[in-house]
């Protein structure tokens, strides 16, 4: 073993020592299901922020609704939040540490513009719960293969939740009225 993957697995053991909790599941699988974890609450995070950035800077003739709906997304994401993190926990992984954690495991890209549309904003978002759905299917797997049954349990709950956002989205982003192309 070289030096740094020495002080690696002595840094595991001492967190483990500190954080660990006692678990039926291999420890492979506790860190590679913790890892998909964190991935996937850094996504809804930035999600979050997002959804709510084009809540509070949407315009137009329907306001009204689409602000409203992305308030609705809103708190239906951040209350993912602290599941996914204390599921993490349960299991006896980590979870994030800082916004700059966050950063770095985000899938979903910013968007800083002044100005956004309000078709614009809702089609990103869309794609982005697309995008979070096939990320929580692929930790679905992980929690398959590694026999967390509760872990994949409450993905599936979340990945439901992400279609319909993503159901709510396309259907306000159709170009005309019963039009599925």
């Amino acid at each position: 073993m070289t030096t740094k993957a020495n002080a690696s697995a002595a840094g595991e053991a001492e967190v483990r020592s500190h954080l660990g909790t006692p678990t039926d599941l291999k420890q492979t699988a506790v860190h590679e299901i913790s890892a998909g974890l964190r991935a996937v609450l850094a996504d809804v995070f930035a999600l979050y922020i997002k959804t709510k950035n084009f809540h509070w800077h949407m315009s137009g003739r329907h306001f009204r609704d689409y602000h409203l709906l992305l308030d609705e997304q809103g708190e239906q994401i951040f209350a993912m939040t602290d599941p996914l993190a204390e599921r993490a926990r349960k299991i006896g992984g980590t979870t994030l540490h800082s916004v700059g954690e966050i950063a770095r495991l985000t899938k979903v890209a910013d968007n800083d513009a002044l100005y956004v549309t309000p078709e614009d904003m809702l089609s990103e978002l869309r794609e982005d719960n697309l995008a979070l759905t096939a990320r929580m299917r692929q930790v679905h797997g992980v929690c398959d293969e590694g026999g967390d049954i509760a872990t994949a349990s409450l993905l599936e709950n979340w990945i439901d939740e992400t279609e319909r956002r993503t159901w709510f989205l396309f259907e306000s982003t159709r170009p005309a009225f019963g039009s599925n192309s």
